[in-house]
């Protein structure tokens, strides 16, 4: 299934039914008086955030939604119908934003979540309404009035508690392949994931996280140099960011800064999240070259630096614990899990 983070859609909820002019005519019966029904409410459009959806790729092939309209009133005092409400559902973190693609009208961050988009129009009064000690014989009814409509923006933001960030090619693909389930597309040449990718961390009964790799960013993603910094919006909703650096790198200390100003371009708030630094592809350097490479890091940032390779697997699971730390737990532990979870035994 193709990923599909952003769409734009038009949406018009329905228009009340008309009311109805009618007179009651039965035989034997001189004066039967205004009997004319009012008309049904027009549907209402709302979009709901579901489970088992994680793309917007069902909104690429159909654009407009269209609600259905009430029904119009009737003779003998019979009202319209209302109309049946019309639902999209789409992927839990998906926000809904206007057409000027600013203002944010919903967060669906929750499962079950849900938000009228587009009222539908109140039906009109039939003449029956309208009759009184004066006008006993109203000959008027009300159209309907007219349903909601706007074009909105939908734009998909994963739920994850950790976002991995780094330039291309420095192995984010590789580490969250052998830390978890998932199987993100792994190759020799920049650029290779060209999609988010969700993988859940599972260290131990009481330490468990779902961790995000996004496609690598380059010097001017803000101005939309490569992919642009446009799936960095996958990592908003993260509390721990891991920046992923390549040790052999000409200059490691440039790579991590690069990455900073593009976070800070983004957005100041994902540039001030806790960071956790790894210093990966470690298995090609003797100890001096790796040293060397941790030392002229440090410079440039307070955070620990962890030393990994996601290759043959070492310190990738104290990078993980060290990530874990960070994340805000509100759920108690793990009954008889007294033991910390950095001793207990995992293998990624």
């Amino acid at each position: 299934m193709k990923f599909l983070d952003q769409c734009k859609i038009y949406v018009k909820a329905g228009d009340g039914g008309a009311g109805c002019v009618s007179f009651r005519r039965e035989k034997f019966i001189p004066y039967g008086g205004p009997d004319g029904g009012n008309g049904g409410k027009g549907a209402d459009i709302w979009i709901e955030a579901v489970d088992n959806l994680n793309t917007l790729i069902d909104y690429r092939y159909q654009q407009h939604f269209k609600a259905p309209v009430g029904g119009h009133g009737m003779g003998k005092n019979r009202h319209g119908a209302g109309g049946e409400d019309m639902v999209l559902k789409v992927p839990v973190g998906t926000v809904v934003l206007a057409d000027d693609k600013k203002t944010v009208i919903a967060d669906l961050d929750e499962l079950g979540k849900k938000v009228c988009v587009a009222k539908g129009g109140n039906g009109g009064f039939g003449n029956t309404h309208f009759k009184g000690p004066v006008n006993q014989a109203p000959r008027h009814a009300n159209p309907g009035l007219p349903g909601e409509e706007a074009w909105l923006w939908l734009r998909l933001k994963l739920i994850a508690d950790v976002g991995l960030v780094g330039l291309p090619n420095a192995g984010k693909s590789t580490l969250l392949s052998v830390v978890s389930a998932a199987k993100p597309k792994i190759a020799d040449y920049p650029f290779t994931t060209l999609k988010p990718n969700l993988g859940v961390v599972d260290l131990a009964e009481n330490a468990r996280f779902v961790m995000a790799d996004i496609p690598g960013l380059i010097e001017g993603a803000a101005e939309g140099s490569g992919l642009g910094h446009r799936f960095l919006g996958h990592v908003e909703r993260c509390q721990v960011l891991v920046h992923v650096i390549d040790a052999m790198a000409e200059d490691v200390g440039q790579a991590y800064t690069t990455i900073r100003d593009e976070l800070a371009a983004y957005s100041p708030e994902l540039a001030a999240k806790p960071e956790v630094i790894a210093l990966n592809k470690t298995e090609g350097l003797d100890e001096e070259s790796l040293e060397m490479s941790k030392s002229k890091l440090s410079e440039f940032t307070d955070s620990p630096v962890y030393v990994i390779s996601a290759v043959t697997k070492a310190g990738v699971r104290e990078l993980m614990f060290a990530a874990f730390q960070h994340l805000a737990r509100p759920e108690a532990p793990v009954e008889g899990a007294d033991e910390d979870p950095m001793d207990a035994p995992w293998e990624p």
